[in-house]
């Protein structure tokens, strides 16, 4: 980007957990949606991996707050001064002036207008002078490489922080679709309580997440492919004596079954609106999995199990809607089904 660029494009998957942003197909951000925030001036004093580190050690004078909850914005100004410090991070080299934003912003596709509106208002007070949104589902099956113009059926489900998004697509538009407001902050939560209740041991949310990126699972037999155990350290909740847990894979695919159930009755839900020709091609070409949730490990099995479909997980779940945000970013005229 040269000095006197006047229009700056960036596409942004706004997430509860993280927010990755693209630019001319790179991704130049991917940092959690976190903000740590003067308690006096209510001024920005760090954003994103600096203020997740900051999480339960501030002292009374700064907060640390998660500005999205479920997908949606929770706190306006901490989002907007979010957004602001994440352009901030990509606009490190000197310029004359700040450019002019041109934006694509991934929405939930459970959003009601004021939500959207918010989306909008956030990112324009934030710089942004072109504002374009796309619908989670939407932008994921983009960015896994399916052709989300074609005549046929396919199903994306897109497991994120906060909600679980399920569309099926068709002829650029999603046909039926189900949000719900369980995800991985919720397998999180599941395993933050599984731990004080079943081992007495009290746990940060921050640790939670490293258990279920060490040994989530959705399956309690998985074969060659199981994890070793994961070493929990914590004070004991009753005592406050330091304590170190053993924790197994079997022990969270329990914790973590009435959340994945949500989920699979979210998705046969979904496919009962399906009309048949689009259910017809869906069970042809299987069912797509993107977001951070996918990477449990025996997701796809299980559902393919209840379900009887094929489930495939994205290649890069993680960066799915980022990188169909970034795709429809450069596609703006072809793609009609960006809102304004």
């Amino acid at each position: 980007m040269g000095l006197f660029s006047l229009t700056q494009e960036i596409a942004m998957d706004l997430g509860t957990a993280n927010t990755i942003i693209t630019t001319e197909g790179k991704i130049v951000v991917d940092e959690p949606s976190v903000v740590a925030l003067d308690v006096r001036t209510e001024k920005m004093t760090a954003v994103g991996e600096k203020a997740k580190q900051m999480e339960g050690k501030t002292p009374p004078g700064i907060r640390t707050i998660r500005p999205l909850r479920e997908g949606v914005i929770a706190d306006f100004n901490a989002c907007e001064q979010m957004i602001r410090g994440f352009i901030k991070m990509i606009n490190t080299r000197s310029r004359l002036f700040s450019p002019s934003l041109r934006m694509v912003i991934g929405v939930p596709s459970g959003s009601t207008e004021v939500e959207l509106r918010a989306v909008r208002d956030s990112a324009e007070h934030a710089g942004g002078r072109d504002v374009y949104m796309i619908y989670e589902p939407m932008a994921a099956a983009i960015g896994i490489g399916v052709d989300v113009l074609a005549p046929e059926g396919n199903m994306v489900v897109d497991i994120g922080g906060g909600t679980t998004e399920i569309a099926v697509i068709s002829l650029g538009g999603i046909v039926s679709n189900s949000s719900i407001k369980t995800a991985g902050n919720d397998f999180n939560a599941d395993i933050k309580d599984y731990m004080s209740r079943q081992h007495n041991v009290k746990i940060s949310e921050r640790m939670a997440e490293r258990i279920k990126i060490n040994v989530g699972a959705a399956l309690t037999d998985l074969g060659e492919d199981a994890p070793g155990d994961y070493i929990v350290y914590g004070p004991n909740r009753i005592t406050a004596l330091p304590m170190e847990v053993p924790v197994c894979y079997q022990e969270i695919a329990h914790c973590l079954e009435k959340s994945i159930s949500r989920i699979e009755t979210a998705v046969l839900s979904a496919l009962e609106k399906t009309p048949p020709e689009l259910y017809a091609d869906i069970v042809r070409n299987g069912i797509y999995l993107a977001g951070g949730g996918a990477l449990l490990r025996g997701l796809d099995k299980r559902l393919m199990d209840k379900i009887n479909i094929p489930f495939h997980v994205a290649e890069d779940p993680l960066h799915a809607v980022a990188k169909g945000t970034g795709v429809a970013l450069k596609n703006v005229s072809k793609y009609s089904f960006l809102m304004r």
